[in-house]
């Protein structure tokens, strides 16, 4: 695909590495969603995509609409191998973003068994069980994490849509917890949810302004 998307090539690379038949060679793509939002889990995601039923229209989740996240989710569940790992708002704030994140990768990649190589995106990579490179902008890049920015995107996305019901005055199913004005406002007027992560600057700022 190359400038136009992400591609396999990073993948079949490792695959042919060493000598060894690909079957013996899986190749996982991690990607998280969620390390900016003041509300809400991070979501991590693990994928092993099929090279014989790779589906088609993958891309970085974030140049996709939602309507085409959605799409693609079902899709790379059916065949692909996928794990998932989500830190709530509690590990958060307890651990900080970063390492939320990480445990939540290892998390993801643990339900896969016998992946040799893990690509991750960014540059920081959690302690894993196989060999790990991390790519950045690797959801532009691999195949494979763009499938994990999609699964992780869509699963996160889902989880604040389910939250709305419970706190339908913040519009969590409309910004997913990301600090809008509309957000920023709802916090200042009722006050922080269980979902928010009150170790984050801006939230603790709003809540002391209170």
């Amino acid at each position: 695909m190359g400038e136009s998307g992400p591609d396999f090539t990073i993948e079949l690379k490792a695959m042919r590495g060493f000598g060894r038949p690909s079957a013996t060679r899986l190749v996982c793509g991690i990607d998280e969603a969620g390390r900016g939002p003041w509300a809400g889990p991070v979501v991590a995601a693990a994928v092993v995509l099929d090279p014989t039923a790779i589906p088609d229209g993958l891309n970085d989740s974030k140049k996709l609409t939602e309507a085409q996240r959605e799409a693609l989710f079902g899709p790379i569940i059916a065949t692909a191998k996928v794990g998932i790992g989500i830190a709530d708002v509690e590990r958060i704030d307890r651990d900080n973003i970063l390492q939320a994140t990480l445990w939540a990768m290892a998390q993801a990649l643990d339900q896969i068994e016998g992946v040799a190589l893990a690509l991750v995106d960014g540059n920081r990579a959690p302690p894993l069980p196989c060999a790990v490179q991390t790519i950045v902008e690797g959801d532009a890049r691999s195949l494979s994490i763009a499938a994990a920015s999609i699964i992780a995107k869509v699963t996160r996305d889902r989880i604040m849509v389910a939250h709305d019901a419970s706190f339908p005055d913040y519009g969590f199913a409309r910004h997913k917890g990301y600090g809008t004005a509309f957000h920023q406002e709802a916090l200042q007027r009722l006050g922080p949810t269980p979902l928010h992560r009150k170790s984050f600057a801006p939230v603790a700022a709003l809540l002391a302004a209170r």
